[in-house]
């Protein structure tokens, strides 16, 4: 019976453990000249960070195709299976079934558009960015419809 009790322990460790590996990541980032001129890197590598620790990673700290389907779900924008793949392997450039860390953060500091990027720069706006203006919509007439 007592081995229930480790499971929660054992995944915070986990997770612990699975922060520490992502903030050393993060720092060889910053130490990087490829992105010494990216505007508040520390911050955005904070962010991926968080955001990246939000999926359920696999044992090896990975998103896999479950995590990509559970966050997906999670945000309201479910994908097939064959999106889902697609997104994966646009990421990685097809070189693995599963997204890691380093690959993550490329994905989000690179000029490509990838789904998954999308998606993440999607929510961070739904969920309270600065870019709705307040109050009720602009009032819109007739003529200003397509």
């Amino acid at each position: 019976m007592p081995s229930n009790l480790q499971g929660g322990k054992a995944f915070g460790l986990l997770k612990a453990q699975q922060r520490d590996k992502l903030e050393e990541i993060n720092k060889e980032y910053l130490e990087d000249q490829k992105y010494s001129d990216e505007e508040d890197l520390g911050e955005k590598l904070d962010s991926f960070k968080n955001k990246y620790a939000e999926f359920d990673l696999n044992d090896q700290g990975e998103i896999d195709m479950m995590g990509l389907k559970r966050m997906m779900e999670k945000l309201g924008v479910p994908k097939t299976h064959l999106e889902m793949k697609k997104m994966i392997s646009e990421v990685t450039g097809g070189s693995s079934d599963t997204i890691n860390y380093r690959d993550f953060v490329k994905m989000m500091l690179g000029k490509r558009s990838a789904v998954l990027k999308l998606v993440m720069i999607f929510e961070d706006k739904a969920n309270g960015g600065s870019c709705k203006p307040d109050g009720p919509p602009p009032k819109r007439d007739i003529a200003s419809l397509p």
